[in-house]
This record gives structure tokens, C-alpha cells and sequence, in this order.
């Protein structure tokens, strides 16, 4: 299991989750670089990602479904804005495709890898809302449980 780090954000419309992951960051990186690991891990469970397209470089296009075990559904095309191997991606749902605007953007992610010694990760999501009731919206969908979950469910994929 993860392990948290208080990290703070940086202004009103920021959620942060920050742990420490018992895998060293290039697994971490490749769970996240690979569709098919990306699958394993990036819904919290008993939720699922049945789809998980991307072209995962810098201006790479991204698709991804999360379904819920009652029939919710979210599809969230996107971009990924920089992608700098085993330190960082920076995605966005601004854009549906590259450089197609969506008339309604509801986040930009920054995850961060760093080397935490002894084989860990420091696995940093830091996550922009353009507005202070996008990021409550997010927070009562269930940011910080969800997103542990998650991170700890990437622990699994990249110990594996």
C-alpha cells in the first residue's frame, strides 16, 4: 500500500494527492505509458477502464472510459500537453483533440515522479480546475479517496 505525503496545493481551484509507491519510477512511468497497464489501475476499483487510447508524447491524443459498476460512464477525450519520461506527464481535457477546444474543459493533471530511494517512487498528481466549483465538483466525486485508491492500485501494476 501507498504510502501519503502532506503535500498542500497551490491555490483554490488545485487537489493534490502525493505518495510514496513501492516501485521504482520507471515501472511507475510505464504503468502510465502503457494502455494496456493503464487498464489495470486508473479506475478506482469496482470501477473499470474498458478503453484506453492514446498516443502518449507531448501533442499525443488521449481516450479514456471509465465505466462504473451501475452503468455510469465517463468518457474523457483529451491531450496530453508534455510527456518527459520517468518525471513527468502533463495531461488536459481542454482539447479533444489536438488543438480542438472543447467548449467545456474540467481539468489539467501534472503527475510527477521522483526518485524516493531504495527502489520508490514519489508520486505526485497535482490537478488544475478552471473553476472553485469544478474542483468541489471533483473533491465530492471523490478526489482523495479515489485517487488513493488508484495510486495504490498502480503500486500493484508496477511491482508486478
Amino acid at each position: 500500500m501507498t504510502t501519503p505525503v502532506d503535500v498542500k496545493p497551490d491555490g483554490d481551484r488545485d487537489l493534490v494527492l502525493c505518495r510514496i509507491i513501492d516501485a521504482p519510477r520507471e515501472n511507475v512511468f510505464a504503468a502510465l505509458a502503457n494502455p494496456e497497464k493503464l487498464k489495470q489501475w486508473w479506475a478506482p476499483r469496482p470501477w473499470a477502464t474498458p478503453i484506453a487510447e492514446y498516443d502518449f508524447r507531448s501533442g499525443g491524443a488521449s481516450r479514456i472510459v471509465m465505466e462504473g459498476p451501475n452503468g455510469e460512464r465517463f468518457d474523457r477525450p483529451g491531450v496530453f500537453l508534455e510527456v518527459v519520461p520517468n518525471e513527468k506527464v502533463v495531461f488536459t481535457d481542454a482539447y479533444a483533440k489536438p488543438w480542438e477546444p472543447r467548449e467545456k474543459s474540467f481539468m489539467t493533471a501534472v503527475l510527477t515522479f521522483e526518485d524516493a530511494g531504495a527502489g520508490k517512487t514519489k508520486y505526485t498528481a497535482h490537478v488544475f480546475h478552471p473553476t472553485v466549483a469544478d474542483r468541489e465538483q471533483h473533491e465530492k466525486m471523490g478526489f482523495h479517496g479515489g485517487w488513493a485508491i488508484c495510486a495504490d492500485q498502480l503500486e500493484e501494476v508496477a511491482r508486478a
